[in-house]
């Protein structure tokens, strides 16, 4: 009951921390940059790079993709290790609520609590929360300030190419870089471009 009030609550308040945030000034004794944007003014290009680089299934999900999670535990069984599978809505509970890392228990609590966003928020506000909170570089929370440290703009004017540079560090933001790319990241944002221009542009997700 306790959990379900508090999704409820972030359907409509957005979330003044996350566990991630709290853990990078914790252990880390880092500080952390993060600016709030409403979605309406985030490029259009910003949730559709993110989209068609972490979870092209987004808008016909309920939360947790079955048929990856099905592949990773079947290239798990076979000696590979244990892979993510996440979809956006499960990221966006691990970084409000859990911690990082790769275990079956934290696993099921995050599909767990993705099932219950998926339940209470409407897309849009999983999508607007996630670019609000995610990790884009060292210390750098949510789509506004990243796009203010590595550009110089607003999220609000991102480019198409810029939102794919963006969405490409996800994987591993405290590695790769969007102020300074290595060839890996001009190569994945290069992809997720084509991504994007092969789920038709913005208008893929303008009925969410």
């Amino acid at each position: 009951m306790f959990t379900a009030s508090v999704l409820l609550l972030f359907r409509f308040v957005n979330p003044p921390t996350t566990a991630f945030m709290l853990a990078h000034q914790v252990t880390e004794k880092g500080t952390v940059h993060q600016q709030w944007i409403d979605y309406g003014r985030i490029s259009e290009w910003m949730p559709l790079a993110v989209v068609a680089s972490e979870d092209q299934r987004f808008p016909d999900h309920w939360g947790v993709d079955f048929a990856a999670v099905r592949k990773a535990l079947e290239e798990y069984r076979a000696g590979d290790g244990l892979r993510g599978a996440s979809t956006i809505t499960q990221q966006t509970a691990k970084n409000l609520f859990l911690w990082n890392g790769r275990s079956f228990v934290r696993k099921a609590l995050e599909a767990g609590l993705a099932l219950g966003l998926e339940a209470l928020w409407p897309k849009q506000r999983i999508l607007e929360v996630y670019l609000n909170v995610a990790e884009f570089g060292p210390g750098i929370y949510g789509v506004e300030a990243a796009s203010r440290a590595y550009f110089g703009i607003s999220a609000r004017d991102l480019s198409r190419s810029q939102a794919a540079r963006l969405a490409a560090v996800l994987p591993n933001p405290k590695v790769l870089s969007a102020a300074d790319p290595s060839p890996y990241v001009w190569e994945r944002a290069a992809w997720v471009q084509r991504q994007m221009q092969q789920l038709n542009g913005p208008g893929y997700l303008r009925e969410l």
